[in-house]
């Protein structure tokens, strides 16, 4: 097994030395072919310039500069896309996910022979109101769009890198690592890891960033939310059947009396949020079709720096030419 190590970066400039230091000792004692590549996510501080200086120092540690700032999931496939080892493992640039427990992704890849692992806290690192947040997104995942092991995702994971040949094809601003993993397997699994609270700094995930990835993920690969909108629609006719048939029943028994603004009011209201509602689904994803046809990159790399993965040290790495000038010396 080779592993390649994907973290994209962002506003990670006093973290990155830290992380990689911890992570290089970790990949040479898995004694395989291993490489670290850094994803600068068109990050506004001096991030770049660190992960330049840390491929420079270490061996087999890349760096790729993103054109501008793409989002976690957009640096993460292009990372994805340069990685050159039989695994990947992704890992957030903050040090919540210790390298120390990449061991345990990849023993658990290997030994129960599945495609992607997925590390699990024992305890959430996050406050109650994003962990609630995150349960409700993971649930609509696995209602609606059919990911079955969709409540055990996480950034920490580790998979085999074949399985980007599933999402070959995609393209566009929105991305989604899980959900594109998920159509190349059905050989998921997960592993208890310990987890750390953030150390510096603070989440780039805005409330509203959240909201928006929610939403991608929803409205990007399913036709679900279409559906709901329809549903939406019908249940609302029902209701107004029902509130007709009243009606003509109050009038029928003599009870009838002057409608009032109020209640005319508030139908108008109802009937009008059912049909915006699915004019906004609807309208989403023309928005979406529509961005896809003008050719929007999911990323652009603006440049490349580092070395190549390293091989873990046997006979066979010493250089040919030694070996022939020894043997030529036994003689």
């Amino acid at each position: 097994m080779s592993v390649s190590v994907v973290i994209p970066c962002y506003r990670s400039a006093r973290t990155l030395p830290t992380l990689v230091a911890r992570l290089m000792p970790v990949l040479r004692d898995l004694s395989v072919r291993h490489e670290v590549i850094l994803v600068v996510d068109g990050s506004p501080d001096d991030t770049w310039e660190t992960a330049v200086e840390l491929a420079h120092r270490f061996e087999g540690v890349r760096a790729i500069h993103l054109s501008r700032n793409y989002g976690q999931h957009n640096a993460l496939v292009a990372g994805i896309r340069e990685a050159g080892c039989e695994v990947v493992v992704t890992m957030d640039d903050d040090l919540q996910h210790p390298p120390e427990q990449i061991p345990l992704l990849l023993a658990t890849l290997e030994g129960d022979r599945l495609d992607l692992v997925y590390g699990v806290p024992h305890s959430e690192e996050h406050g109650f109101l994003r962990n609630v947040a995150s349960q409700l997104v993971k649930a609509g995942m696995a209602g609606g769009l059919g990911i079955r092991t969709a409540r055990t995702i996480s950034a920490f994971r580790a998979f085999r890198t074949c399985l980007r040949d599933g999402f070959e094809g995609l393209s566009g601003p929105h991305a989604s690592i899980d959900v594109a993993l998920s159509w190349s397997t059905t050989k998921v699994g997960s592993v208890r890891v310990h987890m750390i609270e953030r150390a510096q700094g603070r989440s780039n995930y805005t409330p509203r960033l959240l909201v928006r990835h929610a939403l991608n993920m929803l409205l990007g690969y399913s036709a679900t939310p279409l559906r709901m909108a329809s549903w939406l629609g019908f249940l609302t006719g029902v209701f107004g059947l029902l509130l007709g048939g009243t009606v003509l029943w109050r009038f029928a028994a003599g009870d009838t009396t002057v409608a009032g603004f109020t209640t005319i009011a508030s139908m108008v209201a109802l009937f009008s949020s059912a049909q915006l509602i699915s004019i906004g689904v609807l309208g989403e994803y023309v928005g979406r079709i529509h961005g896809s046809g003008m050719g929007r990159p999911t990323y652009v790399v603006r440049e490349r720096a580092g070395s190549p993965a390293l091989r873990p040290f046997d006979g066979s790495s010493v250089p040919a030419g030694t070996r022939a000038g020894s043997a030529s010396g036994e003689q």
